[in-house]
């Protein structure tokens, strides 16, 4: 991390998990855990718990994001839910084409574009998703794959609108299999998604990009993945299910 040109955020992606108590009991519990945080705090929840975790968070330190949106404003999209309606209830974040989106529902790097400026308009903050199978890592496509995505999803973005956008590399093959990159690895493909906002914005832009590790971060590992100096945060899975380990985390970034 390097905290005099860029936020450390760490987010918690809880995907299809908790009811609405628990929910409320989670974030209850993490509260005095990650009150003196000095890096933001997001909680990335189911939309059927935006609401409970809006109050329950209400006067904390902690931010609430959706794992996802749609990117027209309103129409025939019969389960969907628009920017627009999560601005409304409060919501800051919302999680762009994450690779369980993208492996499980359909979503491309277009229609990720898509979903991002919509985001964008309605005035949401984006943790922006890209990253690599095994496959792609073992053919050495790796940075050309990250690059491409990277670019694809900020596609008549501004540089403006740019400093509500933090990217999270997320190596699908790290995701849920108790694998984790390196540290080293983790960086180095941080840096390489660093160069590319550099090139098609500029050092200003690519400097002040937040970009967040999201490869089974836990409890465990997530100081040194943190100690890295393009790794400004993180976006946790499993871990961000049970508040002690969460807080660990966000005192990892606190202290780095």
């Amino acid at each position: 991390m390097n905290k005099s040109l860029r936020k450390a955020v760490i987010a918690g992606n809880w995907k299809m998990n908790k009811t609405r108590p628990e929910a409320k009991a989670l974030i209850e519990e993490l509260k005095p855990l990650v009150a003196n945080a000095s890096c933001d705090v997001v909680a990335c929840v189911p939309f059927t718990n935006l609401e409970t975790v809006l109050d329950a968070a209400k006067g904390s330190n902690i931010k609430v994001g959706a794992q996802n949106c749609h990117f027209e404003k309103s129409g025939a999209f019969t389960g969907e839910i628009s920017a627009d309606m999560l601005k409304e209830m409060g919501v800051e974040y919302v999680v762009i084409g994450h690779s369980e989106r993208r492996q499980y529902f359909g979503e491309t790097d277009i229609t990720v574009n898509k979903r991002t400026k919509a985001a964008l308009a309605a005035g949401l903050k984006v943790i922006l998703c890209v990253g690599e199978m095994l496959e792609d890592r073992e053919n050495g496509i790796t940075e050309e794959l990250v690059a491409l995505q990277t670019k694809i999803a900020l596609k008549d973005v501004s540089k403006e609108d740019l400093k509500n956008v933090i990217i999270a590399y997320e190596p699908v093959w790290a995701i849920g299999t108790g694998k984790t990159a390196t540290s080293e690895q983790a960086n180095e493909v941080c840096a390489v998604i660093r160069s590319v906002i550099a090139k098609v914005y500029d050092k200003t832009a690519a400097d002040g990009m937040t970009i967040q590790y999201g490869g089974s971060m836990n409890a465990g590992n997530a100081a040194e993945l943190l100690a890295q100096p393009d790794v400004d945060g993180g976006l946790i899975g499993g871990a961000s299910l049970k508040a002690p380990d969460f807080a660990v985390i966000v005192d990892a970034a606190t202290k780095g």
